[in-house]
């Protein structure tokens, strides 16, 4: 993800504000009231209510800041955060259960579990790109864990923000769950204040920064982070189909999207077809897509930038309007690897195409590069598929379509290496912002721990090796 532009002045509260709303949270998750399974299930079905009832709001305010169309606005933001939140209500009360473990010989007699306890109280910063999504999505674990949260959105999209600090007080428990708005300075005071746990979506170089802030604190952090996400289309893949599901993606949001397909690497034998069916298929969905607009005239120029000093084909589009701040989708074709367009995150509506001669090619391209966020895979093969999955590494893997994995409540969500550390989504969500504490019971009758009390004798010595 690419960082953020600073927000107006008047949106940023006083540093005693911010101390203030932290204190309070702190105050109640003291009193142990979010530790209550039953006041998690009722935030959780509130944050359901909060989405179903005012969808219509948040699509206008997507709209208004991104572009959005109502059904897009729908299926990224509302649907998959909507149904996050109800698998989190009906199974908190099982995640929450103490897991008994069996313990060695040496162990015995004693008990053994882990007990997940709440850190406190949680910092989520989320990202302008989808704002409800990767605000409210982070905070259902974190609920659901039994913390109270600050909830911190992009300024980026200010409708977006200005609505979830409305509705948020609106129906969720005003003293466990606030809503700070602001830019990044507002961030860094929240930091500083020394949270339990810390959730940042946004970019790479940002994340590195959020994590240096909040080591001061050694506050344990969540990055949810992107890089350049390779798709490989291998000779044997269903090209009619591969064409229109990686088209249909890059046109969501106009490739703003951190898990959007940054390249593709597509076999010599397949290539041309390819490009020509991409070229069909955004033909078809542009009219119906929110696939030109881009977030700002800053962003915009580091696209158009960027597509200016291409070395590669514009196959597909190209074109571009600096008054509508938007930008055709567009295919280059075998673009320099040293150029912009294969060197940073793209996030935007443009699509490098780089021609491989095999599959081995394509693994050793993406190996050399840092870890995506996610990598996409089309084939007919469950060989070529076996491989891919053992020999790639990325933060996820979705094969013969794209952006799902994202949707899932069964699957943990998260980078790795630069794109990422740490997992949420359903009972991984749970997880993450939980602690799990080891805890050891014994009897002390009979005491048979006596044979290691001093003094050591030689058969105690023996005994003692025995046994442990």
């Amino acid at each position: 993800m690419t960082t953020e532009a600073p927000a107006p002045p008047s949106s940023v509260p006083e540093s005693a504000d911010v101390a203030a709303i932290v204190a309070r949270l702190r105050a109640t998750f003291a009193t142990g009231r979010t530790r209550d399974v039953a006041w998690r299930k009722r935030q959780l079905d509130a944050m359901v209510r909060l989405l179903t009832e005012n969808e219509p709001a948040i699509a206008t305010a997507l709209e208004q800041d991104l572009g959005r169309k109502p059904f897009e606005a729908w299926l990224a933001d509302v649907a998959s955060t909507v149904g996050e939140a109800k698998d989190a209500a009906k199974n908190v009360g099982k995640w929450t259960k103490r897991k008994q473990r069996l313990l060695e010989f040496a162990q015995l007699p004693g008990r053994g579990w882990v007990e997940y306890e709440p850190y406190g109280t949680v910092l989520v910063i989320g990202a302008w790109n989808f704002p409800f999504a990767l605000t409210l999505g982070p905070a259902i674990g974190a609920i659901a864990a039994g913390n109270t949260v600050v909830l911190k959105p992009s300024e980026v999209a200010p409708a977006c923000s200005a609505l979830m600090a409305e509705l948020v007080p609106r129906y969720l428990d005003s003293d466990a769950v606030a809503v700070v708005e602001g830019d990044g300075a507002v961030s860094q005071e929240l930091i500083a204040q020394g949270f339990d746990k810390l959730c940042f979506t946004g970019g790479t170089e940002i994340g590195r920064r959020v994590y240096e802030a909040a080591a001061k604190h050694l506050t344990p952090v969540t990055l949810e982070l992107g890089g350049k996400s390779p798709v490989i289309v291998a000779a044997d893949a269903d090209i009619p189909v591969a064409a229109k599901r990686i088209a249909w993606t890059k046109l969501i949001n106009s490739g703003q999207i951190c898990i959007a397909p940054d390249y593709i690497l597509a076999d010599a034998t397949i290539r041309d077809e390819l490009v020509a069916r991409i070229g069909e298929a955004v033909a078809t969905f542009e009219e119906g897509s929110s696939g030109k607009r881009i977030v700002n005239g800053r962003h915009f120029d580091r696209l158009t930038t960027a597509l200016a000093a291409t070395r590669g084909t514009v196959a597909v589009g190209g074109g571009s309007d600096a008054a509508a701040v938007e930008i055709e989708p567009t295919v280059v074709v075998d673009p320099a690897l040293d150029e912009p367009l294969m060197t940073d995150e793209i996030f935007g509506p443009i699509l490098p195409i780089v021609t491989v001669q095999s599959l081995d090619e394509a693994i050793d391209f993406v190996n050399a590069r840092p870890k995506p966020l996610a990598a996409y895979l089309f084939t007919k093969s469950k060989s070529v598929r076996e491989r891919v999955v053992k020999e790639v590494s990325s933060g996820g893997m979705l094969v013969n379509h794209l952006l799902f994995q994202f949707t899932t409540a069964k699957l943990p969500f998260g980078g790795v290496g630069p794109s990422g550390t740490g997992a949420y989504h359903g009972k991984f969500g749970f997880e993450e912002f939980s602690h799990r504490k080891s805890v050891l019971t014994k009897p002390t009758r009979p005491d048979l721990t006596a044979i290691i009390y001093p003094p050591y004798t030689e058969k105690a010595w023996k005994l003692a090796r025995k046994l442990f």
